[in-house]
């Protein structure tokens, strides 16, 4: 199983942003190999507005299956209305996509109004009802449940952390935490579970001692391969989308 990984597309009606996550569509939509599926984890839109979802449902599509959760950019009744066609509300988008043998569990890990991150209570019986079915499952959310070592992200991760790994530690099929929000290529730990993060689309976050800089807007936009095997053994490749 290949899945491509990209994350903070944040549309928000500038040219800049639409064509840095269509150069990224394109390019995984030319390779010569097929992807078992495309991940968007999170702060499709900037402002969470309508036609800012409108943007990413006009680009955010491929010849592969695409999968989408929403981040602290993202707005609940937009993104439920106009990428999923649903009926909009305020409760957490949590779904679940099946792809292969595989499960992605897609978490909403957004608290309306603020920048940081919680897994509502709901959000994490559901997580646990679809981990107890016993397929071999990604747990996707936004914001990292760790740090990263970049403090401006550092400080609007994931609350209360240890109630996920709560749910994690019950498990053992899970294969890995995919987040976003860092709008950079990390990978760690996290409750024995290795934690993946995707780099950003729209713009890319400078470490503390990389730079005096918080944000670089003219790197290219990247993003992450991950490989499941026949063994169930877990490899991720980064790439730069020039």
């Amino acid at each position: 199983m290949v899945i491509a990984h990209l994350s903070d597309t944040h549309f928000d009606g500038d040219p800049r942003a639409t064509g840095r996550a269509r150069r990224v569509m394109d390019y995984l939509d030319a390779l010569p190999g097929p992807l078992d599926a495309i991940l968007v984890s999170g702060d499709i839109a900037d402002h969470g507005l309508t036609p800012e979802y409108e943007l990413a449902r006009e680009h955010l599509v491929s010849k592969f299956p695409v999968l989408l959760l929403p981040g602290n950019h993202d707005v609940r009744g937009s993104f439920r209305e106009v990428l999923l066609g649903e009926p909009p509300g305020t409760a957490p988008v949590d779904r679940v996509a099946k792809i292969g043998d595989a499960v992605f569990a897609l978490c909403d890990s957004s608290i309306p109004g603020r920048a940081d991150g919680l897994l509502a209570d709901e959000t994490l019986d559901w997580l646990e009802s679809v981990l107890r079915q016993g397929a071999p499952t990604f747990v996707c959310l936004h914001h990292p449940p760790v740090a990263v070592h970049e403090p401006g992200i550092d400080r609007i991760r994931l609350n209360d952390a240890d109630r996920l790994a709560a749910v994690l530690s019950r498990h053992d099929n899970v294969v890995a935490v995919l987040c976003g929000h860092a709008h950079a290529g990390v990978a760690t730990t996290f409750a024995g579970t290795p934690v993946l993060v995707a780099p950003g689309v729209v713009s890319t976050l400078l470490l503390p001692w990389e730079s005096d800089r918080l944000v670089d807007r003219d790197l290219p936009p990247a993003v992450a391969f991950h490989v499941l095997d026949d063994e169930g053994r877990l490899t991720t490749h980064f790439r730069v989308v020039a």
